[in-house]
């Protein structure tokens, strides 16, 4: 059963990714959701459908979510959690750093993800308690204790979120004390990124489930650290998402502290 989760998990997202790589600077359309920016392209929706198909082919009863076409639920102890595109905005603008994240939960636990950037190539896996990987070779988090010599990347919604404090300040801060903080605009990347070291940290409010889910698995398997603002356990279904080399936790924690709901 492992085995053949493992393999629809994967063919699943080089399928989506071979979506992405054929409209690449090319022409599609692009509408709005929520939000001015909040793009969705119809090479979003082909991509879904390539995933959802192989997934119903392989396990036509297991539960799915996704960003574009919501939630198909069967009511099975699995869960398939997709974004077939994270960093729309990027892809659509021809900045090849988006990808395929697609994530499975069995009872509410993640125990595999999948984030493909077919543009660059990368392909980052995790099986819980199998560790991490990019192309098939084991990752781990930076081991940089040094906060003050961290690099770090965040994110923003296109929603802010009810806080006793605007995010900007959070970011403020954070430069302020003269880190290097980027912005990539893709999640699940931003993620992968920290499992694999360029990234000693991460924190953005307000992202979903399918931005996160395979991501969240591929940190902690890297032995990185995710929890929500205040260090508690986290849920990819949270809205306050802080993943670090674990080093640098408490640091980040300390700047971000009593700003959030």
């Amino acid at each position: 059963m492992q085995t053949e989760l493992k393999q629809t998990l994967l063919n699943a997202a080089h399928e989506a990714g071979q979506v992405i790589r054929h409209y690449f600077q090319g022409n599609f359309s692009v509408s709005n959701k929520e939000g001015i920016n909040n793009l969705v392209t119809e090479v979003d929706t082909k991509a879904e459908a390539k995933i959802i198909e192989i997934i119903k082919t392989s396990f036509p009863d297991h539960d799915i979510i996704s960003e574009e076409a919501g939630e198909l639920s069967q009511v099975s102890p699995y869960r398939w959690i997709i974004d077939p595109i994270d960093g729309t905005v990027n892809f659509a603008h021809g900045i090849p750093i988006c990808c395929v994240s697609i994530g499975l939960s069995f009872h509410g636990e993640m125990i595999m993800g999948a984030v493909f950037n077919p543009i660059m190539n990368e392909l980052f896996f995790a099986e819980k308690g199998k560790g991490a990987q990019l192309n098939g070779q084991p990752i781990s988090v930076s081991e940089k204790s040094d906060f003050r010599k961290a690099c770090l990347v965040t994110g923003f919604p296109y929603k802010w979120p009810e806080t006793k404090e605007h995010p900007i300040r959070v970011f403020e801060r954070f430069i302020l004390e003269g880190l290097p903080v980027r912005r990539l605009g893709s999640a699940a990347i931003d993620l992968c990124w920290v499992a694999c070291g360029r990234f000693d940290g991460f924190w953005e409010y307000n992202l979903n489930p399918w931005d996160i889910a395979a991501g969240y698995l591929i940190v902690t398997e890297a032995g990185g650290r995710v929890t929500d603002f205040k260090g508690e356990n986290y849920s990819v279904y949270d809205r306050q998402t802080l993943a670090t080399n674990g080093l640098i936790h408490q640091e980040m924690l300390d700047l971000i502290a009593d700003h959030s709901n």
